[in-house]
């Protein structure tokens, strides 16, 4: 049964891409389920409600985006401790892996910022994150996977679109006994019979499959930004967002593309703008945290240490995030909008971000180790880092650009956002 279970994971994991335009079954399904709230214990939480299309599939929550970009769960007073990462072309990491070379072993791949969600499950890293946030108390907090089954199938049309995908004979009915308990987030429910446990097991497994095929398909990941259609010579970058792509390419000035590559990886056909690896670039605390001024992330680092194969490496991977996508960066439902960015979300301008990356071991250490960006422009330093022992010191830091050359690269930045 397991290695079923697997099989028909990696096959509707890995299926090729619907038309453009076009969702198929299982996509139509996955996207359907993305937007449900009912599928949180309150039924006031989807996955979209902190990966908002009109955000480039990042938070929408403007009042978390304005102080730590952590957003409150479907239980109130809930908080995780990490900014929503974009969900926009996530389905291209790989499982995650590592590569070995002369400078030692290199993580790439999985999901969640840290990595956790490895892929190994499901056999899509997306897939296994996608059931991440269904039973976690700090966000949609349902407390058993049969609960996220059971709400599947009472809506007719998840049933329906789950039958058209799997079979009249893959929905089923739920125990009372156990569904009287899904409105309690710090229930302790246990299925006791092998059978039942089992097809949950399914059900749940094919659930995550579904969002991560919505996740795959041309609607999350439609390749429309600016960048693409002139790539295609289908239209025209302006003069400083030339300068900026030069900027952005060039090892002697913003060495962006070491890490943000620009040639396909994988499945892709176009760039995603990451490597998937994982890195410490040294972001300073954001003391509006919901879990304290004073909480550093351990990120990477953290999650290692809760795995056998690769615990050793743990200790010089603490404050490591993964890399994530440039598209979408600035994507937002309007120009007011706000938008943080980093795990933490730190920082609140493109601009403040380019200026640190380029200045970090140039400027001073503010006098307030938890100076806001605001606060660390006007006063012309930055705080200090989160974990400095494992920081990335050798492609960022003092890039030497100057002012137009920072605002060249804001402006190239930008054109990555989809249409």
């Amino acid at each position: 049964m397991l290695y079923s279970i697997r099989f028909a994971a990696l096959v509707a994991a890995f299926a090729g891409p619907s038309a453009a335009g076009e969702l198929s079954l299982v996509e139509e399904l996955g996207k359907s389920l993305f937007f449900d709230a009912n599928l949180s214990v309150n039924g006031d939480q989807s996955c979209a409600s902190c990966h908002d299309p009109a955000f480039g599939f990042s938070s929408p929550a403007q009042s978390a985006n304005a102080l730590g970009a952590v957003v409150e769960g479907s239980v109130p007073g809930r908080f995780g401790n990490r900014k929503p990462p974009s969900s926009a072309y996530a389905a291209f990491s790989p499982v995650l892996h590592h590569v070995s070379d002369g400078d030692g072993v290199t993580l790439v791949g999985g999901a969640f910022l840290d990595g956790r969600a490895t892929g190994k499950k499901l056999g899509s890293a997306v897939a296994d994150q996608a059931q991440g946030p269904f039973l976690n108390p700090a966000e949609m907090a349902l407390p058993h996977a049969a609960c996220v089954v059971a709400r599947v199938f009472s809506a007719p049309g998840h049933s329906a679109g789950f039958s058209s995908v799997w079979g009249q004979d893959a929905v089923f009915e739920i125990p009372a006994a156990i569904t009287g308990a899904c409105g309690d987030p710090d229930a302790r429910i246990a299925v006791d019979d092998d059978v039942l446990r089992a097809r949950i097991d399914e059900a749940f497994d094919r659930i995550a499959i579904a969002i991560a095929r919505y996740e795959s398909s041309s609607e999350v990941n439609p390749f429309s930004s600016r960048f693409d259609a002139w790539m295609d010579g289908q239209d025209t970058l302006s003069d400083q967002e030339l300068r900026g792509f030069e900027v952005f390419e060039a090892e002697d000035k913003g060495n962006c593309a070491a890490c943000h590559v620009l040639t396909p990886t994988g499945r892709e056909t176009r760039a995603i703008f990451t490597d998937w690896t994982f890195d410490n670039i040294g972001v300073p605390r954001n003391r509006a945290n919901p879990q304290g001024a004073d909480y550093a992330d351990p990120g990477l680092g953290a999650f290692l240490k809760t795995d056998p194969v690769y615990a050793a490496y743990a200790d010089d991977a603490v404050g490591a995030q993964q890399v994530p996508t440039l598209r979408n960066l600035n994507k937002r439902s309007g120009p007011e909008a706000v938008k943080a960015f980093m795990h933490n979300g730190y920082f609140k301008t493109l601009e403040g971000v380019v200026h640190f990356y380029n200045t970090r071991d140039t400027l001073p250490r503010c006098a307030d180790p938890l100076a806001s960006e605001a606060e660390a422009l006007a006063a012309n330093c930055w705080p200090a880092p989160q974990f400095e022992a494992t920081m990335n010191r050798d492609e960022l830091g003092n890039l030497k650009l100057t002012d137009q050359e920072e605002a060249d690269l804001v402006a190239f930045l930008k054109t990555l956002d989809d249409a």
